[in-house]
């Protein structure tokens, strides 16, 4: 008798055991994870200073209301801070968020959320200028993105921060306001154009154009430049040197873009 009862008590344990595996298992495959990048759609400034604090997303509901403050969830950022939106060139981006569990559903927007330290340094002047936030983009900017999250899956969002159309003059003021123009793109659904021109001490911009679709990039210290969260389709690339260069723009057509792949094109040179 007494063997009996060692032997289901034994047994109890493996079933408890079994059971309490299983369920992290189970949990486990039910998360999802998030990443965020951000990348720079560049305007004609030295500098541009922004302070990144949170990213937040919003999920569906019953009583989804575009315009409700409530139901934001905070995914945080890695490294809240000051940074220069012109240096994401080149391929370069700035890693907000990095493979954060989400829970899975359906996602209706995400949200950067800026601080106040937001300053810009104009072509010419040698000391920055403070980018003043209205009121209506204080608690953050909103972007659409209606994605359907699934167990398993880790979502891989490029924002692009349109530099040029986010830094509006204030008429006569002098003020200088930060209205941020972002969007949004899902790195699986969408392809990217890289490549290098030559020489590379050249100011270049590439202007990357797909119909009504349009985004701009600058080239780095190596002349490298690359265009992510493209939509399929074919593009047309213009190369476009600095005016002072007295250089022709290269412009080259037909390039085939596929979700989820890198085209790399050849050396673009002038000579």
């Amino acid at each position: 008798m007494k063997f009996l009862k060692q032997t289901a008590s034994i047994f109890l344990i493996l079933i408890l055991l079994y059971s309490c595996n299983d369920s992290d298992s189970s949990s486990n495959t039910e998360a999802a994870t998030l990443s965020v990048k951000l990348v720079d759609d560049p305007g004609d400034y030295q500098n541009v200073f922004v302070e990144i604090v949170d990213v937040k997303i919003k999920y569906d509901s019953d009583d989804f209301d575009e315009d409700n403050e409530q139901g934001w969830e905070s995914v945080g950022i890695i490294n809240p801070g000051i940074y220069d939106l012109l240096e994401l060139t080149g391929g370069t981006n700035l890693e907000l968020v990095n493979n954060e569990t989400i829970e899975t559903g359906f996602i209706k927007q995400i949200r950067l959320i800026l601080g106040d330290n937001n300053s810009v340094l104009l072509e010419g002047e040698s000391e920055t200028r403070p980018l003043s936030t209205p009121s209506a983009q204080q608690s953050g900017l909103k972007v659409m993105i209606n994605q359907n999250i699934v167990s398993g899956y880790n979502y891989d969002f490029i924002l692009d921060f349109d530099v040029d159309e986010s830094i509006v003059m204030a008429g006569n003021s002098g003020n200088i306001n930060l209205k941020p123009v972002l969007r949004a793109s899902l790195e699986v659904n969408s392809g990217t154009i890289a490549g290098i021109v030559q020489p590379s001490t050249l100011p270049v911009a590439v202007v990357a154009t797909n119909g009504d679709f349009s985004t701009t990039t600058y080239t780095n210290d190596l002349g490298e430049f690359v265009i992510s969260g493209l939509p399929e389709g074919f593009y047309t690339l213009t190369v476009i040197p600095e005016e002072t260069l007295m250089l022709d723009a290269i412009v080259i057509e037909n390039i085939e873009v596929n979700i989820g792949t890198t085209t790399s094109l050849d050396p673009i040179i002038f000579e």
